[in-house]
């Protein structure tokens, strides 16, 4: 009975001291990659060997300047600028011109700040001297810019002329300036003598509001437009992947410097990439929708101050077979998009952003920004930390081969209780 239980108590030892040893030859030593599997529907290939988070290698905090940012690294095409603007240009789009005057408001809108207000100044300068020679030419028609039809001889002679104190050119275009933004300074006044002349004055009364109301418009919009309240929304200058909860997770940090919130805001990221399809076709430019979300939510953030958006590096994400050294090889880029509506003004605003391979920092985490000022009796933010990160303990593989390896741990962890042996050789 007794050499029956230290038989069994041996091989219980040898079989944990085997999947001891299987262990130990996992490692971030290059590991075989396989051409198919997951990665085909994203366009490369996976790792087949999982790496274990416990070898040194994997856990040593990371001081290769290789993983981050270098001073001298290549420029990287971005469809997105830094700033949220968009990296496109038009190249000879059919008939641009006039499709551009067809929507004149919205150019004008859009234009620089030297265009608009250059055709601000034009539109009324040029009014008044459009209506300025029809008014001399109404005058110089009736006869008031004869010599002895004149202001001063026209008592004398009783001549009533279609307006009163017109002498020149000069006179008619301050006359224009006068109806049009009805001044009234009682000098020049239209007679009943000429029916023309009442004409115009009603027509340039009624395009001088017309006018007035369009380029005022224009400015408000312009001013009010909603890329303005979008400069005071942050995007963190680079993002970070570290572990949270077991898994492997991309995050980033937003935040809004005033304090009129963003009612609804939502936050959206997507993976631009190329792909190439079964067939064969190669697309440059191809978007994956990342899942996102902040302290366990969805999208929706209640933005009231800085929030750390994550993205779980789970089965269902593009990033999934990316390790560390993936990442710096492999050529992307990930936009970020915050959208909501501002609070004072009750206008849809967004913020956009990206972030190319170099500028993610693998093993790091963002420091916290947000601590309760007893003094103020308030939580108060400090900005000077909002791009401030901390390395960390980070496995160096994917998320992939991450989940194999604790799968596999799982699978192979020795059996302990009432499945060892051992406990029937120590009752025995």
């Amino acid at each position: 009975m007794n050499y029956n239980g230290d038989q069994q108590q041996q091989q219980c030892l040898d079989e944990t001291m085997r999947l001891e040893r299987s262990m130990l030859k996992l490692g971030p030593f290059d590991p075989p990659r396989s051409p198919g599997g997951y990665g085909d529907q994203f366009a490369y290939s996976s790792p087949i060997t999982p790496v274990t988070p416990n070898t040194p290698l994997v856990c040593y905090p990371m001081k290769n300047r290789v993983l981050r940012p270098g001073v001298n690294r290549k420029y990287r095409k971005r469809a997105i600028l830094k700033n949220g603007d968009c990296n496109v240009v038009l190249s000879r789009p059919p008939r641009q011109h006039l499709r551009f005057l067809q929507d004149i408001f919205t150019t004008l809108v859009d234009a620089q700040w030297r265009w608009t207000l250059l055709v601000f100044a034009f539109s009324f300068v040029g009014s008044w001297l459009f209506f300025a020679v029809i008014w001399w030419l109404i005058s110089y028609t009736h006869g008031d810019l004869e010599e002895l039809h004149l202001p001063d001889n026209q008592s004398e002679i009783g001549w009533i002329p279609c307006v009163y104190n017109i002498y020149s050119f000069t006179s008619a275009f301050l006359f224009s300036i006068e109806t049009q933004h009805t001044i009234g300074y009682g000098v020049r006044t239209t007679t009943e003598e000429c029916p023309e002349a009442i004409f115009v004055m009603c027509f340039q009364s009624i395009y001088g509001l017309m006018i007035q109301a369009f380029m005022v418009g224009i400015v408000f919009a312009k001013m009010t437009r909603p890329k303005q309240r979008s400069q005071t929304l942050l995007f963190s200058k680079n993002a970070v992947v570290c572990q949270r909860d077991g898994e492997l997770c991309l995050m980033f940090r937003v935040g809004d410097m005033r304090k009129s919130h963003i009612i609804g805001a939502s936050v959206r990221a997507q993976l631009i990439r190329t792909k190439t399809t079964r067939e064969g076709e190669t697309m440059a430019q191809y978007q994956h929708e990342l899942d996102v979300g902040s302290d366990g939510s969805s999208s929706e953030l209640f933005f009231i101050w800085p929030q750390i958006v994550v993205h779980r590096i789970d089965k269902n994400s593009a990033l999934y077979n990316l390790s560390a050294s993936d990442m710096l090889r492999e050529r992307f880029e990930i936009v970020v998009i915050l959208e909501g509506t501002v609070e004072s003004t009750g206008q849809s605003t967004q913020a956009r952003s990206s972030y190319v391979n170099t500028e993610i920092l693998w093993g790091h985490r963002f420091e916290p920004v947000v601590c309760y000022n007893k003094e103020q009796q308030g939580y108060e933010i400090n900005y000077s930390k909002f791009d401030s990160t901390l390395q960390v303990d980070t496995p160096l593989c994917s998320g992939r081969e991450l989940a194999e390896f604790y799968r596999a741990q799982d699978d192979y962890r020795p059996p302990t209780g009432k499945d060892c042996p051992i406990t029937d050789c120590v009752s025995l």
